[in-house]
């Protein structure tokens, strides 16, 4: 394969067309390659969708399950002493029918469901950045379909395991579907930069990473649907754990981590993508991440910061919505999975045209890369911000708390354009090493919500939750100060130290393998950064 990669690079110095040899090439290939009419590249974008979508079903799913899971008769005694209370969904109905529980048999207060909850965002912060090595060494076709395969069997396992071990054994289940996919998206990027040319990568990235909206449209309305007329909860695990199971089958099959190792993709698309993707180059002293630099950069801290921001009110969406508009706005269960999905459709929906003026602006240079990231920034941290506490302010107005949820979610799709993609403007050599480190940090975001909203509304009441959409709106916009202060467009100095030099007195030793010479009266040329 090494002696593949070099006759690439070779052909691709002299401007060659590529035809490399293929290491499957039989009759059976060949027949395969005939039938093949749509492009691997575009095969495998699917199946991404479908991986991400699979992700973020097994990561919500819970969040829904759990309200059926509960034996809710002690907080019932609270109810009655709530002057906010909000009437129960069956008096907005004709049917005088009353749906038993026969299934919610544990006694879980708040606080241990927040816990529970959180859960899974320990073990997702502890394998993001192994799962990005694990993919350089492996392939990111086993790192990803491996990861999300053990977090399906988890899934699927999770009804045996809470019945045996209870609250205990489930929150050890958790972290261990958090490691699960803890690699995903760092796999997913390796692939994409193997496999897409640079100028088809938009339109791939929107298809394979919108699948996160899709996953919690998906995972909601099935909740909903399966756990409707008080069905048993274990359904939704076997459902969502078996669709995890497929999806790694299918992966197995389809998806290859490099062009060249595909056994089926056809000649043309083949030599096409040897001939159009860039490829690192091996070096004998390959430089390594300058994380002394990273770490004391302020754009990458307000990146940070911006991260840490958007995650906290993205998680408290998506792990406490459903909790509030069923015991707050008393919804019944299959009605708050279908509202539950309305929001993230909205994201979603919001974020196509948000990205498109964010690169229209900048390509007629109507404002910068880095005002055009303050922009979209700001309106998907402080739009969410106030519309929660308008959404908290509505009472038991039903339809008007849920719009202000479906709008609040719909300007968040503002992030793509602003924050998401500003680690590509600040290191578009060290993009990965900056993303794992921004997201690892964020995803403790997604550790502390649950717990401290549960810890914050132990009764549950529209009074306690008040608080709780205070202090994510305090979260939200201290945030985007942080970020709208220290926020760059440019690409920094230590992304290419070898072209922009040392900043003036720098003394934390060379960052890369063969020293640099850096005089003390070495400044960088902000206009030479400017151009870049």
């Amino acid at each position: 394969m090494e002696d593949q990669e070099a006759q690439v690079q070779a052909h691709k110095l002299l401007g060659l067309k590529t035809e490399t040899p293929r290491k499957y090439d039989n009759k059976f290939t060949r027949a395969l390659r005939s039938c093949c009419i749509v492009p691997q590249r575009y095969i495998l974008g699917v199946m991404g969708l479908l991986g991400v979508c699979n992700a973020y079903t097994m990561r919500v799913c819970l969040n829904l399950a759990i309200m059926q899971m509960v034996n809710r008769t002690k907080s019932g005694e609270h109810e009655s002493l709530d002057p906010y209370a909000c009437p129960n969904d069956d008096l907005f109905s004709n049917s005088t029918t009353v749906i038993e529980r026969p299934y919610a048999i544990f006694d879980w207060d708040e606080k241990t469901q927040g816990l529970i909850l959180s859960g899974f965002y320990y073990g997702y912060a502890a394998t993001q950045v192994p799962g990005g090595y694990l993919a350089e060494k492996f392939g990111g076709k086993w790192t990803l379909g491996v990861g999300l395969l053990s977090t399906a069997v988890f899934t699927f396992m999770t009804p045996v395991v809470i019945r045996v071990g209870g609250a205990t054994w489930l929150f050890i289940l958790r972290i261990l579907q958090g490691m699960g996919e803890g690699p995903t998206m760092p796999a997913l990027m390796i692939m994409l930069a193997r496999w897409v040319p640079p100028y088809e990568r938009s339109f791939q990235g929107a298809l394979i990473f919108g699948g996160a909206q899709i996953g919690n449209i998906f995972g909601s309305f099935m909740s909903g649907i399966l756990l409707a007329d008080g069905r048993d909860w274990a359904y939704v695990f076997y459902f969502f754990g078996g669709f995890g199971i497929l999806w790694f089958v299918l992966w197995s099959l389809f998806c290859y981590s490099l062009p060249n190792s595909h056994p089926y993709i056809s000649d043309k698309e083949l030599t096409y993508l040897n001939n159009n993707v860039t490829t690192a180059e091996v070096q004998s002293a390959k430089d390594p991440v300058p994380w002394k630099a990273i770490l004391r950069s302020a754009p990458v801290w307000g990146l940070v910061a911006a991260s840490v921001g958007h995650d906290w009110g993205y998680y408290t969406m998506v792990t406490d919505l459903p909790k509030y508009a069923h015991d707050v706005l008393k919804f019944n269960i299959a009605t708050t999975g279908t509202l539950n999905a309305l929001p993230y459709l909205a994201m979603w929906l919001c974020s196509f045209p948000f990205g498109f003026m964010c690169d229209l602006c900048i390509r007629k240079g109507w404002h910068s890369i880095k005002t055009g990231r303050i922009i979209y920034t700001t309106i998907a941290a402080t739009g969410p911000a106030i519309c929660i506490i308008l959404a908290s302010y509505a009472g038991c107005d039903r339809t008007k708390a849920m719009v202000y949820f479906v709008v609040s979610m719909g300007l968040m799709g503002g992030f793509y354009g602003g924050m998401k993609v500003n680690a590509l403007d600040l290191a578009p050599n060290y993009a990965g090493s900056l993303t794992s480190l921004v997201n690892t940090t964020s995803t403790f975001a997604g550790i502390i919500t649950p717990y401290l909203i549960g810890s914050l509304t132990p009764d549950s009441t529209l009074a306690q939750w008040r608080i709780a959409f205070w202090v994510c709106f305090a979260v939200l916009v201290i945030t985007n100060v942080i970020y709208n202060i220290w926020a760059d467009g440019k690409q920094q100095w230590w992304d290419d130290v070898r072209q922009f030099g040392y900043p003036e007195g720098w003394k934390h030793g060379p960052l890369t393998k063969d020293v640099i010479e850096q005089p003390e009266t070495t400044k960088l040329s902000d206009k030479k950064l400017d151009s870049v």
